[in-house]
């Protein structure tokens, strides 16, 4: 049954439960990663009804063009968010590295969970300049699409995957070398989930901000704050490495040329304190977004300083060069 633009259903004893309708990928790893949070949410709302509804989006149909070629920004996120906005489903589960920093009027992120780890144009630019001697080809597909061409094909003898991914399909003993981040940092975003919905939601935008860790969000807003203002993406190559420890935020950011031949790297550190961590919580303003997480239950001052660090450590890499060389690379990307 419905009402209005909710979704309800009645089991045989007659007790009536709102159905919220979880918005997927079709892959495999998507459906993982949002059963995860499906299942997280079940224990916490255990009256509630939650049903997945997965379909393909274009990034998953174009598979023989390597994604900072294509151009568009919403290659993983078109077809969820016109579900969103239609009320065909309430909420759905990304990896937020998928997601732009800047989200499409009346959405917002309301929680961001589970930081595991470390598109091709970031890794192979810093591989290339660690290790001149490889040569680096475009991969597509999913996971398994991936290591089966390394499995029936001559054209790789390895390929560079996200161990955050692997984990989460329990294919771990595929992994035989991790890449730390003096080898190669990783995306904005990478590892973390996101869970996207309607802005306007108050009630969905309350029961997924339990999710919420703390130390993920303000990662992740600083690492998105850091490639908004150098008005990155897919088609150039920034690559950040973010830490929490005592009650400090390091972000390390780095920016580079495709061949990896040119580069700049800094990093900076804030503060993520909060003397009132408990009045703080109850000041948070649901309608502030930034970079579009609306991260309810995360003390306002802490995600302020994580901004700002983002937008400092750009500042930084501007005043050093990094406009021209991500012009440049974005130029010779577009050229091949």
């Amino acid at each position: 049954m419905a009402d209005g633009p909710y979704k309800y259903i009645r089991d045989a004893d007659g007790k009536v439960s709102r159905v919220i309708r979880v918005g997927t990928r079709k892959s495999q790893l998507a459906r993982i990663q949002t059963d995860s949070v499906v299942e997280k949410l079940k224990e916490l709302y255990p009256d509630v009804h939650f049903e997945i509804v997965a379909m393909s989006t274009t990034g998953d149909k174009i598979l023989d063009t390597a994604l900072s070629k294509i151009g568009e920004k919403s290659l993983f996120t078109k077809e969820l968010e016109n579900a969103l906005e239609k009320n065909e489903v309430d909420l759905v589960v990304h990896s937020l590295k998928d997601l732009p920093t800047v989200l499409p009027e009346g959405f917002t992120i309301g929680s961001v969970l589970n930081v595991v780890g470390t598109s091709s144009l970031r890794r192979a630019a810093q591989l290339k300049k660690r290790f001149p001697h490889l040569e680096f080809k475009d991969i597509r597909g999913n996971l398994n699409t991936r290591l089966k061409k390394l499995d029936e094909k001559d054209d790789f003898s390895a390929i560079i995957l996200a161990a955050a991914g692997l984990r989460r399909m329990g294919w771990e003993n595929r992994i035989s070398q991790i890449l730390g981040p003096d080898d190669c940092m990783y995306a904005v975003g990478q590892g973390a989930l996101a869970v996207e919905v309607r802005a306007r939601d108050q009630d969905i935008l309350e029961m997924v901000s339990v999710l919420n860790d703390s130390d993920t969000v303000l990662r992740c807003i600083a690492e998105r704050a850091f490639l908004k203002h150098l008005e990155g993406g897919c088609s150039v190559p920034v690559a950040v490495y973010t830490e929490v420890k005592n009650s400090q935020l390091y972000l390390t950011g780095a920016v580079y040329s495709l061949d990896g031949s040119d580069s700049l790297k800094e990093t900076m550190q804030t503060s993520i304190s909060s003397d009132n961590q408990a009045e703080e919580q109850e000041k948070v303003d649901e309608k502030v977004q930034r970079v579009s997480i609306t991260a309810l239950k995360v003390s306002e001052a802490p995600q302020d300083a994580a901004v700002k660090l983002g937008v400092d450590l750009g500042n930084l890499l501007l005043s050093k060069g990094a406009k021209e060389i991500l012009t440049v690379a974005r130029q010779l990307n577009d050229a091949q």
